[in-house]
């Protein structure tokens, strides 16, 4: 089989590839230059919606709705798009095989593709119960969530187990939104996490509590400090019971698991220098291999605001790295520079009624600000993260655009703060005057 040549290939079809190709169709592109080469059968799409709208009972998301880059206000790009644009778009293909040095791709059919410029757009892979060696974590409507087939296979479970009993194992992004579309899906559910509350990488406890106190009256049963060690299967294969390290056995109809994930580096392994768990790169997310870039969750980049190397899995990320190293791409062949990545971390969810935004650093002294009263009818509180007599980080539940904006400026701009108490009676209106 001859191989396929192209000028630049994306590899994977996650929202950092999406954002890259619309990226390279605006600076100018030929057609039959550029692949996007991804294991999934859809074009990129907005993953953030698969643990959100996908799962609502009443009028879901569903595709071509979310393909991106709607999710941060852009044009839906539908396969047409890419038609349109001389784009190759290549799906439910996976790659096994990555010669960098060689500039060769290989599938698992044993397809070639070779590339001037590699965009490595891989993402990360969810951390399974089964690689622990959990005894029962193979059995039937065990979940994990990850791409649209996750989401299709959990909802077919959702409808074939009306009214019955969930168990969500973790307590971070995916348990707590999972947590909230199967219960508005009138599931009797219960979350399981190990840590004294939820979300703790990021909230303090004085932000969990309130969010623990929503759910429990929303009717979900928390139980922490503990972790599943097994479970068992009924007759058909299918999961009945979770057992807990505590000795406690929760029935179960469907279990979900969010315990994290681990970027998909395995087909570099060894060409490429990595660092803190990712694929190295600079402030234009180019690798340590001429004409390979990583973008989103595989980069391990350097924060220009802390003056720090890290890894950053959020969407927002993912979106801006992949336009940031398309520029660089093209400025670079044409002899020119860009601006270093400048990136401010941002977090955000919706689950039920809420809606929270996140900016900045999450170290040093913490201020609850607010009514973060979890039976408040329009409950709406914030913290601040203060390091050096700074705020660094901001974190606000209801805020509105304009309160979503000031939080994000304080966390840039960085202001000093004089006192603790002060800052904790002034609240939102400090960020409102910076």
């Amino acid at each position: 089989m001859a191989a396929k040549n192209f000028n630049y290939v994306i590899l994977g079809g996650g929202v950092s590839a999406g954002y890259a190709a619309r990226e390279f169709a605006k600076q100018g592109l030929k057609p039959g230059e550029l692949a996007v080469i991804s294991k999934e059968a859809v074009a990129p799409y907005e993953r953030p919606a698969l643990s959100k709208a996908y799962l609502f009972p009443e009028s879901p998301a569903r595709l071509p709705g979310f393909h991106v880059c709607v999710g941060s206000g852009g044009e839906r790009l539908l396969p047409e798009w890419y038609k349109e644009k001389g784009i190759e778009l290549i799906l439910s293909t996976e790659i096994v095989k990555v010669d960098l040095a060689g500039k060769t791709l290989v599938s698992g059919t044993g397809e070639s593709f070779k590339y001037q410029t590699l965009v490595i757009a891989t993402g990360s892979t969810v951390i399974r119960l089964t690689d622990f060696g959990v005894k029962g974590a193979e059995a039937k409507n065990i979940f994990y969530l990850r791409e649209i087939d996750d989401a299709d296979k959990l909802n077919e479970a959702i409808k074939s187990k009306k009214n019955g009993k969930a168990v969500i194992v973790g307590g971070g992004y995916i348990g707590l939104e999972l947590g909230a579309a199967l219960r508005i899906n009138n599931l009797d559910v219960k979350m399981v996490y190990p840590e004294p509350w939820c979300m703790p990488r990021l909230f303090t406890s004085g932000i969990a509590a309130f969010y623990e106190g929503h759910y429990a009256n929303k009717g979900i049963k928390i139980i922490k400090g503990t972790v599943a060690v097994g479970f068992t299967a009924n007759s058909d294969g299918e999961v009945k019971e979770v057992h807990l390290k505590d000795g406690t056995v929760l029935e179960a109809d469907i279990v979900v698991v969010g315990v994290g994930g681990r970027p998909l580096t395995t087909l570099f392994k060894g060409q490429v220098e990595e660092e803190k768990g990712g694929i190295k790169t600079d402030a234009f997310f180019k690798t340590s291999v001429p004409d390979v870039y990583a973008v989103g969750d595989v980069a391990t980049f350097p924060l220009k605001l802390y003056n720090e190397i890290r890894r950053v899995e959020h969407v927002d990320h993912a979106r801006k790295s992949a336009e940031q190293a398309v520029k660089a791409i093209k400025a670079s062949e044409e002899g020119k520079t860009i601006e270093e990545y400048d990136y401010l971390p941002f977090f955000y969810s919706r689950s039920f009624d809420l809606s929270w935004q996140f900016y900045g650093d999450n170290v040093g002294e913490t201020v609850l600000f607010g009514d973060n009263n979890p039976t408040s009818p329009k409950p709406k509180f914030g913290t601040y993260w203060i390091k050096d007599g700074k705020v660094v980080g901001a974190f606000l539940e209801g805020g509105s655009p304009e309160e979503n904006q000031a939080i994000a400026k304080v966390a840039k701009v960085q202001p000093p703060v004089a006192s603790l108490d002060q800052l904790a009676q002034e609240g939102l209106s400090f960020a409102s005057k910076i």
